[in-house]
């Protein structure tokens, strides 16, 4: 078998041990949750653990749980009649939604003045540039931030956040819209009433089931300073390059950012060749978003922080888990120095 080592956690991250056991004892639960007889109430039973354990990781007592298919659903559940300004950094799950009006500084952060009128994401997912969202900002995106450092809602105070299974190691198909008591949600999905009357359709228990089960593990791995050793990681990969030459720029290096996320711009080098170059190395990167359908687009995250044209092409993002080893690290740096020496060739 080739050799294969995987530093795109930010687009999306392997179902871990916990969930996927959580998932398969869920399918024996085949009961509606709705139904009031036992083996409906068996299910409401895992439901509801399930929204415990996201809400305890996300330390969020004061909050309520819509659950959804997706981050980006819960974003136009949230965001539909909110009428919100955000900056062109966002996510085009929440930035679709809004009056893209807001200021980006070089170094990825975002002035916001209004916080009462602000959609602001935690982390970006391409540079893993982290804000500092003012006390009770209108909409929070932590999809990225979410597992990978502390989380507390109950401090943010946000009306609204958004969340999703598959970046925590829990299975795609599932989000959530994390809704501060009291909020009231117009449902952009009507039927039966379920979630409260806010998002009607039968629950995905299983994917639920492992949603939860993620939650939890990734509190743990938290504790247990797996990220911190990451960051570690990181950073020696960021030495090891800009020592063989110091030319190249990582994006909002001088900022705080997530522990496993570097994006790096390099010239005369596209993206997308990078990409290919180095999956048929063995190594999995992005450049930039992966919820774009497969295509590569020009960066609108480094476009905002006031890189040229050329150069929001000619970055790739590499995302480590808490389980990517230094010796991968190693090789993915001097396999990626060793292409660059010969595409300048």
């Amino acid at each position: 078998m080739n050799y294969r080592c995987y530093l795109d956690y930010n687009a999306t991250t392997p179902i871990n041990g916990n969930a996927r056991k959580a998932m398969i004892e869920a399918m024996d639960l085949f009961g509606n949750p709705s139904s009031v007889h036992l083996e409906g109430r068996k299910s409401r039973s895992l439901l509801e653990k399930s929204r415990s354990q996201i809400l305890a990781a996300l330390d969020a007592e004061e909050y309520d749980i819509i659950f959804t298919s997706s981050a980006t659903e819960a974003a136009a559940l949230g965001l539909a009649k909110a009428n919100l300004k955000c900056a062109g950094i966002e996510h085009e799950a929440v930035s679709s939604w809004c009056d893209v009006s807001l200021k980006t500084y070089p170094c990825g952060r975002v002035k916001v003045t209004n916080p009462r009128e602000v959609a602001l994401q935690l982390a970006n997912s391409e540079t893993g540039v982290l804000q500092s969202p003012p006390d009770k900002v209108k909409f929070c995106d932590v999809t990225q931030a979410f597992g990978k450092i502390p989380l507390h809602l109950d401090e943010i105070k946000p009306d609204m956040a958004i969340v999703s299974s598959h970046k925590i190691g829990g299975p795609k198909g599932v989000g959530a819209l994390i809704v501060r008591k009291g909020i009231e949600i117009e449902p952009q999905i009507r039927g039966g009433g379920q979630e409260k009357g806010r998002r009607s359709g039968t629950e995905n228990i299983i994917g639920i089931a492992g949603f939860g089960a993620a939650a939890e593990t990734a509190i743990i791995e938290q504790k247990d300073g797996k990220w911190e050793r990451t960051r570690e990681l990181r950073d020696f990969m960021e030495c090891f390059i800009k020592d063989a030459d110091p030319s190249l720029i990582f994006a909002g290096r001088e900022s705080d950012r997530l522990p496993n996320t570097s994006c790096l711009v390099t010239s005369g080098w596209r993206g997308e060749m990078q990409v290919i170059q180095m999956d048929l190395a063995g190594f999995a990167v992005s450049a930039g978003s992966a919820c774009s359908s497969g295509k590569i687009k020009s960066s609108t995250t480094l476009k905002n922080m006031g890189f040229d044209d050329a150069s929001c092409n000619e970055a790739i993002r590499i995302s480590l888990s808490p389980y990517t080893q230094r010796e991968e690290i190693q090789k993915f740096s001097e396999t990626w120095l060793r292409k660059r020496k010969k595409c300048q060739c």
